[in-house]
């Protein structure tokens, strides 16, 4: 067993916790560790890695395509905004010029006409939103994150927290901290992470009973040569009851990948019996149906299904809905966790939970409580 010492031990290394760690960083403080339990940073920020490119180099602007969310709104979301602009992070609106396509079922005719322009516009990120991860990841000194980290067990005493963890070796691996900022969802907390002593019984519950936005969800992207839809006056825009996607966008990058995305509109239990390459295939021929032939023959393709997903996603939320869940309380008021925890992902945030910017309001406000 290794043990550690430092002040503040942020858990995960999503957006929320490394904009934490990019605003300790900020304030010049280094007595910090953020541990991740993934490979990898991100969180459910997650690029789609070409077939061919090394998986342990940085995805080309051009070519990377998220895996999960897509968009911010700048016209409303004026924190995260900032930031982007801040980091000097390019920015480009979601292409919606053309016709959307309509299926409403199997011996139906397909509907085509004027599609719902967003409102406020949505705004993408050049890089998918892992530039934003990377240009957070830049600020922060490099040993100041550790990835292959699992979180076990919080046990919190008269000097502070200390924090039981095991690295992808299997090697036992302790830190003992003065606070923990919680940088993963509410419900994969309390049903992954043992508490010592118990947290209190309420706030234990409205953790659990906060739903993990994007857990029951899964996204299928398939990357062409051309935009060929948009030959044909189409937006890549679709909706669909027939499926299996209810939910169909235009992904391309300008100057790149030509792409479209969808979310699956089956249910996470049927999902995990009919499996990845049954779903790909139901997916390409519906592209088929919606835009043609040359949908058929994608370059690249892949489903990335979050509720399978053990650092995203439990058993609780597999028959989720997938709707926002309503704000929980980030800290716990009295007793031995009083002032050393505090909830900091994006299901905190009051404005924004569950979005990309809910994870930088809820970090801010976790900051701003905490006793610096």
């Amino acid at each position: 067993m290794t043990t550690h010492k430092t002040r503040i031990a942020i858990v995960g290394a999503g957006l929320s916790g490394l904009y934490a760690a990019h605003r300790l960083a900020g304030l010049g403080m280094t007595d910090f560790v953020v541990l991740e339990a993934r490979a990898r940073i991100g969180g459910r920020i997650e690029p789609f890695q070409p077939q061919g490119m090394n998986p342990a180099q940085a995805p080309d602007p051009l070519t990377s395509l998220d895996l999960g969310p897509t968009w911010f709104w700048p016209d409303h979301q004026a924190q995260l905004d900032q930031l982007v602009a801040s980091l000097g992070l390019q920015r480009f609106a979601q292409h919606e010029a053309g016709d959307m396509v309509i299926e409403r079922g199997p011996h139906t005719p397909l509907w085509r006409g004027p599609g719902y322009a967003s409102a406020p516009t949505s705004m993408r990120l050049v890089g998918g939103m892992n530039a934003l991860v990377q240009a957070l990841r830049a600020s922060v000194p490099h040993e100041r994150v550790i990835t292959g980290m699992s979180v076990q067990r919080l046990q919190a005493d008269e000097s502070g927290v200390k924090l039981h963890c095991e690295a992808e070796s299997g090697h036992v691996v302790t830190w003992r901290v003065e606070q923990v900022l919680l940088a993963v969802p509410p419900r994969l907390a309390i049903e992954r992470i043992d508490f010592s002593p118990a947290l209190p019984a309420a706030l234990a519950r409205q953790w659990q009973a906060t739903a993990t936005w994007m857990a029951p969800h899964a996204k299928y992207l398939a990357v062409y040569d051309t935009p060929f839809w948009r030959e044909q006056g189409l937006s890549g825009e679709a909706r669909s009851t027939h499926g299996p996607m209810g939910e169909i966008h235009d992904a391309s990058i300008p100057g790149g990948h030509a792409a479209l995305f969808g979310f699956l509109g089956v249910p996470a239990q049927a999902r995990r019996s009919v499996g990845d390459a049954a779903l790909r295939a139901a997916c390409r021929a519906q592209l088929v149906r919606l835009f043609g032939p040359q949908a058929a023959h994608p370059m690249n393709e892949m489903i990335k299904d979050w509720a399978q997903d053990p650092h995203t996603a439990t058993e609780s939320d597999l028959d989720a809905i997938g709707h926002h869940p309503p704000t929980p309380v980030n800290r716990v008021g009295s007793g031995p966790w009083a002032d050393r925890l505090t909830g900091i992902a994006s299901e905190w945030s009051p404005q924004f939970p569950g979005y990309v910017a809910g994870a930088i309001e809820a970090a801010e406000l976790g900051l701003a409580g905490f006793r610096g």
